[in-house]
C-alpha cells in the first residue's frame, strides 16, 4: 500500500477503536452507577424491579458484582479510547494486557465449569440449600420465584425435594411444596418420589424427583449451541481488540 493508503487505514482503524472503546466506557459507567445506586438504596431498586431482583440480592450480592464490572468496563474503555486518542504506547500495551487476562481469565473458567461440573453443583447446594431451608414459606419474593422456577423447569429444590427436609416449609405445612408432586398443596415423600415414574420424560433416575441444577444444566446443555455462540462473538470481540491494539501499537513506530 502507499504511504497515504497506510495512513488511511491507521486513522480508520484509530477512530473505530476510539469510538469502540467509548462505549465500553459508557456501559462501564452505567453499571458503575447501578451497582452504587443499589448498595446505597436497595430498597428503590427492590421496588423497581420487583420480585425477581430480591431474589437475586439474596443469592448474589448484586452492587458490588455491578460495581466489579462497571469498574473494570470502565479501565478498559479509559485505556483503549484514550491510549488510541493519544496514540500512547504504554496505554495501547496496557489495553491488550487487560484484555488478554480477561481473555485467559474465561477461558479457564470454561474448561473449569466443563471439568468440575460437580464441584459447582457442591458449591451452589451448600450456598441455595439452606436459603430454601429458611426463606421458602417466609419470604414472599423469594418463594414466588422459587414456585415459578419449579413449576416452569418441572424441578424439585436444588438437588431433589429432599432438600425441604427440615426446612420452614416443611415443618409448618407437613410436607413438600406442591411442585414436587404435580399437585396444588404439600405433598408427603411418597408421592414426591414416585414422580419419578410417573413422568418420564425429565430423564429422572433412581427413585428422586429431580432437582434444578440438573434440570437447569440439561437446558443449558441443550441449549448449548446459543450458549456457545455467545461465548464465541464474546471470544472473537476480545481477540479483535487486542490485534487492533497491537496494530496501532506496531504502526506507531513507523509513524
Amino acid at each position: 500500500l502507499s504511504p497515504g493508503a497506510k495512513m488511511g487505514c491507521f486513522t480508520f482503524i484509530k477512530v473505530m477503536m476510539i469510538l469502540f472503546n467509548l462505549a465500553i466506557f459508557l456501559s462501564g459507567g452505567t453499571l458503575l452507577g447501578v451497582g452504587i445506586w443499589v448498595k446505597v438504596d436497595g430498597q428503590s431498586f427492590l421496588h423497581i424491579f420487583g420480585a425477581l431482583s430480591s431474589s437475586i440480592l439474596q443469592v448474589v450480592n448484586v452492587a458490588y458484582l455491578l460495581i466489579v464490572i462497571g469498574a473494570i468496563l470502565l479501565v478498559i474503555g479509559f485505556l483503549g479510547c484514550y491510549g488510541a486518542q493519544k496514540e500512547s504506547k504504554c496505554l495501547l500495551m496496557m489495553f491488550f494486557s487487560v484484555v488478554l487476562i480477561i481473555f485467559i481469565a474465561e477461558v479457564a473458567a470454561a474448561v473449569l465449569a466443563l471439568v468440575f461440573t460437580g464441584l459447582a453443583e457442591t458449591l451452589l447446594t451448600g450456598l441455595v440449600t439452606p436459603l430454601l431451608k429458611e426463606k421458602y414459606g417466609v419470604d414472599p419474593a423469594f418463594t414466588e420465584i422459587w414456585n415459578v422456577t419449579m413449576r416452569e423447569v418441572h424441578c424439585c429444590g436444588m438437588n431433589n425435594y429432599t432438600d425441604f427436609n427440615n426446612s420452614y416449609y416443611y415443618d409448618t405445612h407437613g410436607g413438600y411444596p406442591g411442585q414436587c408432586c404435580d399437585t396444588e398443596g404439600p405433598c408427603n415423600a411418597t408421592l414426591a418420589s414416585a414422580m419419578a415414574v410417573a413422568i418420564p420424560h425429565l430423564h429422572l433416575c433412581g427413585c428422586l424427583v429431580q432437582g434444578c441444577f440438573k434440570q437447569i444444566l440439561e437446558e443449558i446443555r441443550t441449549n448449548a449451541g446459543v450458549a456457545g455462540g455467545v461465548a464465541a462473538g464474546i471470544a472473537a470481540l476480545e481477540i479483535a481488540a487486542m490485534a487492533v491494539s497491537m496494530y496501532l501499537y506496531c504502526r506507531l513506530d513507523e509513524k
